[in-house]
């Protein structure tokens, strides 16, 4: 963090951990001149804006930011953090004081802040829930939400949001020149996250549009300097002869080197699991990240890249995390959002037209048009009829079916716009807002820094770059049967056509029941831990997810019933859990 004291009679005291992406824009409307521009910190940026527009100034604000700032002359206190969130910020209120840090362990380093989980905020991550409200996964640990500011007195707090996501937009737009209006913002996104890498940035890369994009925006903006791009993917080990699910790529390696060939910049590594188990970091992630991990065969593909970018030299790391929210958002709302105008022809023809790409059938087109307002139980129940799933919250998850009702988890998701059951959302604005906001990935970037010395940074959550996307219609996304319209129109100047053609999601970690394989052992002692966890006890189902264990498939573990139950429910089950017996200090 850096701070510093305002111009204004030292009224105004800040500290900030802060990256700026519109310094320039800044320093002119500011009046700042270059000399001082130039060496004048992010953080004395803000402090001006401030000074010119209080608690207005996050409107003019774009990158990633956790801001506190004291009037000594009001006597208040604000926290902010951008609208992403791509920076924690967390605070206790305690008996006769307030005290905030970037994380948890910070307040806990505090002897009056005790050490402990909030088991209802954990349990809500194990049925993934999103995480909405100021609860974090320590009791008396609130966070600042992202795109809010919570403002403090002697008295109270409060607080409210300073970023309100646009509710309209053009409808004039024609397919060419938003394109064109996409590739700028990228550019500009990307261009401002170069900053500090000293011409040698680090990129994750996989088969889809996201991070492709990403790593090759950054090579054609690094190519005028000699710069270059080292670019990761996951693939699994050699001879893995698994296979991914239907529609899914197992080993996104070839399709990521497709992109990598066209760009003598870019320095492209596989980077493979080392045999090892997934429970091998477990401590130290708990350390680092200071909360549970709710992915944890991605994590250990995500600690390689960051353990060789470090070997390596890197401190900067591009990804493209919020993509599907942005340069590939799919468009399927479109269906809904046609039937909720009753648009009876123009819907029967883009699912006619889906259907002849072979991208879903008529049902299935049906049921994303109409399937917000089915009723749940019908819901469910034609899932099961016609797809074989099952929506079960039991399916997935290790919570003990007891604690939902105790806890009243069902009434909470309710609450935060979550159905269990999983039916479409009503428009694309809904649904990409709910991308944005389900999962605050703000403390896995301090984990990478902290940990290797790398700062994660993602074009794809710029805050202008998703105004501009949340703005347009609809209708460029999904047309004439198909998805992703308006993302590989824009990429196509930037990527193979193998990356742009693909209809197949990438499957990440495909190999992560080997890893779970070697840790068998691992688990079975955690489970027998966790039984002497209050917490743990309380919220998992131990039982189950010792039988689970017991019963060890011998194949096709990439099959959804399988996933589900050993990918989902006991490998996240079990990273909860340790979570929980770590933050309860037990010596189980």
């Amino acid at each position: 963090m850096t701070g510093g004291r305002s111009k204004a009679g030292g009224r105004y005291h800040l500290v900030a951990d802060v990256r700026l992406d519109n310094r320039g824009d800044l320093a002119e409307t500011l009046g700042i001149n270059d000399a001082e521009a130039r060496t004048l910190p992010d953080a004395g940026f803000v402090m001006r804006a401030w000074e010119r527009w209080r608690e207005a100034c996050f409107a003019h604000l774009y990158g990633d930011y956790a801001i506190a700032l004291w009037d000594t002359a009001e006597r208040k206190l604000f926290l902010a953090r951008d609208a992403v969130g791509g920076r924690p910020l967390h605070y206790h209120r305690g008996d006769g004081f307030f005290a905030f840090a970037t994380m948890p362990k910070g307040l806990h380093a505090l002897p009056e802040v005790p050490l402990a989980p909030d088991a209802i905020r954990t349990a809500e991550l194990l049925v993934l829930m999103p995480e909405w409200g100021p609860r974090s996964f320590f009791e008396g640990v609130s966070r600042v939400e992202p795109g809010q500011i919570v403002i403090v007195d002697a008295k109270e707090q409060r607080a409210h949001r300073h970023w309100h996501p646009p509710t309209t937009g053009n409808d004039r737009w024609q397919l060419g020149d938003a394109a064109e209006a996409m590739r700028a913002e990228l550019d500009r996104a990307v261009a401002a996250r170069l900053r500090g890498g000293d011409g040698r940035i680090g990129a994750h890369l996989s088969a889809g549009l996201d991070s492709s994009a990403v790593a090759a925006t950054a090579a054609r903006l690094l190519a005028p300097t000699n710069g270059q791009v080292v670019a990761f993917t996951s693939v699994p080990r050699e001879g893995y002869a698994g296979e991914a699910p239907d529609a899914r790529i197992g080993d996104e390696g070839p399709l990521a080197a497709k992109t990598a060939a066209l760009y003598s910049n870019i320095q492209h590594l596989l980077i493979r699991p080392d045999g090892g188990s997934t429970f091998d970091n477990w401590d130290r992630d708990f350390l680092l990240h200071d909360r549970p991990l709710v992915n944890p065969c991605n994590q250990r593909w995500i600690n390689a890249i960051n353990a060789e970018a470090q070997r390596r030299g890197l401190k900067v790391m591009l990804t493209g995390a919020m993509g599907n929210a942005t340069l590939s958002y799919a468009g399927t709302e479109l269906l809904p959002e046609l039937a909720a105008r009753f648009r009876w022809i123009a819907l029967s023809r883009e699912i006619a037209a889906l259907a002849a790409s072979g991208s879903m059938r008529w049902r299935g087109g049906l049921a994303l048009a109409f399937g917000p307002w089915i009723p749940r139980p019908l819901w469910r129940a034609l899932n099961r009829h016609y797809r074989g799933a099952s929506l079960d919250l039991h399916a997935y998850s290790a919570v003990r079916p007891e604690y939902v009702r105790e806890a009243q988890l069902s009434q909470l998701a309710e609450a935060r716009e979550l159905d269990f059951s999983y039916r479409p959302r009503k428009s694309a604005r809904a649904a990409r807002l709910w991308m944005l906001n389900r999962i605050d990935q703000a403390n896995a970037a301090k984990a990478a820094l902290a940990g290797y010395g790398i700062d994660l940074r993602d074009p794809t959550a710029d805050r202008r770059l998703i105004e501009f996307c949340i703005s347009l219609p609809t209708s460029l996304f999904l047309r004439g049967g198909q998805a992703r319209v308006l993302g590989r129109h824009a990429l196509a100047d930037r990527l193979p056509p193998e990356v742009l053609e693909e209809r197949r999601k990438g499957y990440q970690a495909v190999d992560w029941h080997e890893g779970l394989d070697a840790g068998r052992e691992a688990l079975r002692t955690e489970i027998s831990r966790l039984e002497h966890v209050p917490a743990a006890s309380q919220i998992l189902d131990l039982a189950e997810m010792r039988a689970t264990l017991e019963n060890w498939p011998s194949c096709e573990w990439n099959v959804p019933q399988v996933t589900n139950k050993y990918r989902l429910s006991l490998l996240r089950g079990g990273a909860i859990g340790h979570f929980l017996r770590k933050a309860s200090r037990s010596n189980a």
